[in-house]
């Protein structure tokens, strides 16, 4: 069963790296989100950029050598799938890692929900929730649901 609520999501860079580069298997209700016309991806031109920039790592690049993928296909799944939008105000609660409150910031300004594994942000959780984000892990349920075979 498919949901009905559009789903406006932020995902952090890990997660797209899971998306594009890993093919991690936890991520595939959020491959089902993204396919969803009524799903919107938001991010900015800065977390295109850090993606850019994290991809010549080069752990990262050693998982792309062995899929045969290049940094331009990555970015244009990024392009194809993700809304370009600005950078938003920044929000009332800060992150302890300064790299992620962009994430926050976005999620904040759209009451998004923001899909991360990194535990500064997880810890925030109920914070943000009290400003109408949710926030979670990829493989866990996205609030609505997306589907009912979605497990925690």
């Amino acid at each position: 069963m498919s949901r009905t609520d559009p789903v406006t999501l932020v995902l952090d860079t890990n997660v797209v790296l899971d998306l594009f580069v890993y093919e991690d298997p936890a991520t595939g209700p959020l491959r089902a989100a993204l396919a969803d016309p009524q799903s919107r991806w938001l991010a900015t031109a800065v977390m295109r950029e850090e993606l850019r920039r994290v991809l010549a790592y080069p752990q990262v690049q050693k998982r792309m050598a062995a899929r045969e993928l290049v940094a331009d296909t990555v970015l244009a799944a990024f392009d194809a799938r993700a809304q370009i939008v600005d950078l938003a105000p920044k929000a009332p609660y800060t992150c302890k890692d300064r790299d992620d409150q962009q994430f926050i910031d976005l999620a904040v300004a759209h009451r998004a929900t923001l899909l991360s594994k990194d535990k500064a942000v997880l810890c925030m959780a109920k914070r943000l929730a009290t400003l109408g984000v949710s926030v979670s892990r990829p493989r866990l349920q996205i609030n609505p649901p997306l589907t009912t075979e979605i497990s925690a």
